[in-house]
């Protein structure tokens, strides 16, 4: 297994390879903010089990580019609480806004960004993109998951356990950065997982998708499905799931691009 593989980007069926990595390559795109649209601001969406510190090495690469950034903190109790909590992070934001989804992030956004005038693109970061009545559940199915891979508390709510946390959400990090993130972890409502989706942002909006090929959580196949059902501009890293903390440069481009509407 590749696990600090090279970036492919897919756009009208071509693909390019492109270098992985490299502190060069991040001070490059940190010096790009001149070709990028700095009116831009950029909200991201984490997904299930982390909270937005999963986006901290993005973070600064974006602001070098020049714009603002806002790395919502989804509350993960139902579906109608995130969408409204990333609707409150966009009113906070002055200009066009690049909506950004990790994993169940991706749901979100679908359903955030809908007849929303300030939102000019959509990043989908290993992530759901589903079609109105559409659920998690319709793709992702706890009961394969490890034995004793989820936790309950008292009140209902998941959290992965964080003895499999590694080799299961993060297993292209190092040790101490996964055992951080799984210390940090926002504990999910399973309702969320059944809860259909409304209109989706994505027919009315520019789209990208970065694709994680070392996917344990998500499969890349539905990925894929997920990348082609919304037409999306499409790079795939050699990446566990947690490709924002793994391949940060690469996805930090990908959004880079989307703030240029850049489909290259």
């Amino acid at each position: 297994m590749i696990l600090f593989g090279g970036l492919f980007v897919m756009s009208n069926n071509k693909i390019q390879q492109a270098s992985s990595s490299s502190d060069q390559t991040q001070a490059n795109i940190a010096g790009s903010g001149a070709k990028t649209n700095s009116s831009v601001n950029i909200v991201l969406v984490h997904g299930s089990w982390v909270d937005g510190s999963s986006w901290s090495k993005l973070i600064p690469i974006l602001e070098k580019a020049g714009h603002k950034v806002i790395a919502v903190q989804l509350p993960l109790h139902s579906l109608a609480d995130d969408v409204a909590t990333v609707k409150r992070s966009m009113e906070l934001a002055d200009g066009p806004i690049i909506l950004v989804g990790h994993s169940y992030g991706g749901f979100v956004i679908t359903n955030a960004a809908y007849n929303n005038k300030n939102v000019t693109g959509l990043v989908y970061i290993a992530a759901f993109a589903p079609d109105q009545g559409q659920s998690v559940s319709d793709f992702f199915d706890a009961t394969k998951l490890p034995k004793g891979f989820l936790i309950t508390d008292s009140g209902g709510f998941l959290y992965i356990n964080s003895t499999q946390f590694h080799n299961m959400f993060a297993q292209d990090v190092n040790s101490t950065e996964a055992s951080i993130i799984a210390a940090v972890q926002k504990p999910a409502n399973p309702s969320t997982f059944a809860e259909k989706s409304g209109p989706p942002a994505w027919k009315q909006l520019p789209t990208w998708y970065q694709v994680s090929e070392n996917d344990h959580m998500i499969p890349p196949d539905v990925e894929r499905q997920f990348a082609k059902q919304i037409n999306a501009t499409t790079i795939s890293l050699s990446s566990s799931h947690a490709s924002p903390v793994s391949h940060p440069t690469e996805v930090a481009q990908l959004i880079l691009n989307a703030t240029r509407g850049s489909t290259g």
